[in-house]
């Protein structure tokens, strides 16, 4: 029995499937591809940045523009203080966690505090350490008993305080520390005391004592309340002259 002839079968070649070309960058979009660089070259650098500083002037070194006249003749309206955020401890960033301590405020420190009442910064100088007594005894300091000492002070120091005229300036003197007041003439004295600083809390005033919400009113200030030491000031602008410069003020030293 005849077979018919097979039929040649050509070999076929095995083909490949189609695929799509690679799309540029990964399969990425043309708006991704922006976002990547922008976040590589410009945000992710700003926000490290960002974070550095931030760091930095939490828990290093920090200014503070001062708007009110409490710590005047020392500080004025308008100054921007440098403040020391290691004078006296090491804090972890953007907290009052303190890490290291290897210091306390003293005797006629000018501080940088969290205010008891609101959490708004102030600038105070510091008259009472834990355990002492504090009183207030017309317009005069008195702590654990001694009344501090006062000297006349020419208010030709204090050319840049407006209506001289109006106050009394004295040289006040405590525990070897000194430093200027100021006091409106004719305004009544603010008592205050004998009451003791409890442990681990600090008593502060302003300079300018009519006219300096303090201890005297809010009470003693918790030592984790101390944000750091003012030491000078770094730049100054009067702000009844447009904050024109006051170039004698920048870069001088706190007392």
């Amino acid at each position: 029995m005849s077979t018919e002839p097979q039929t040649e079968v050509n070999h076929l070649t095995t083909e490949r499937p189609e695929t799509a070309g690679p799309t540029p960058a990964g399969g990425q979009t043309a708006w991704q591809r922006r976002w990547r660089i922008f976040w590589r070259e410009w945000l992710r650098p700003l926000l490290i940045i960002g974070l550095i500083m931030g760091s930095f002037r939490s828990a290093v070194a920090d200014w503070n523009d001062v708007p009110t006249g409490s710590m005047k003749p020392t500080i004025l309206e308008g100054d921007r203080i440098f403040i020391n955020k290691i004078a006296y401890d090491l804090k972890f960033p953007f907290t009052t966690w303190r890490l290291l301590d290897w210091g306390d405020p003293q005797w006629g420190d000018i501080v940088v505090l969290r205010s008891p009442e609101d959490g708004k910064r102030l600038v105070k100088r510091v008259v009472g350490l834990p355990g002492d007594v504090i009183e207030v005894r017309y317009n005069r300091l008195v702590v654990n008993g001694t009344v501090a000492e006062y000297y006349r002070l020419d208010p030709s120091i204090v050319n840049q305080i407006d209506d001289r005229t109006s106050y009394v300036f004295r040289s006040e003197v405590h525990h070897g520390r000194q430093h200027p007041i100021m006091i409106k003439l004719g305004s009544p004295p603010m008592p205050y005391g004998p009451k003791q600083v409890p442990p681990d809390h600090y008593f502060v005033m302003g300079d300018h004592r009519d006219n300096s919400r303090d201890s005297r009113m809010f009470g003693p200030v918790p030592r984790k309340s101390i944000l750091g030491r003012a030491t000078a000031v770094a730049l100054s602008g009067d702000p009844d002259a447009y904050y024109k410069p006051r170039w004698q003020r920048f870069f001088s030293p706190l007392r």
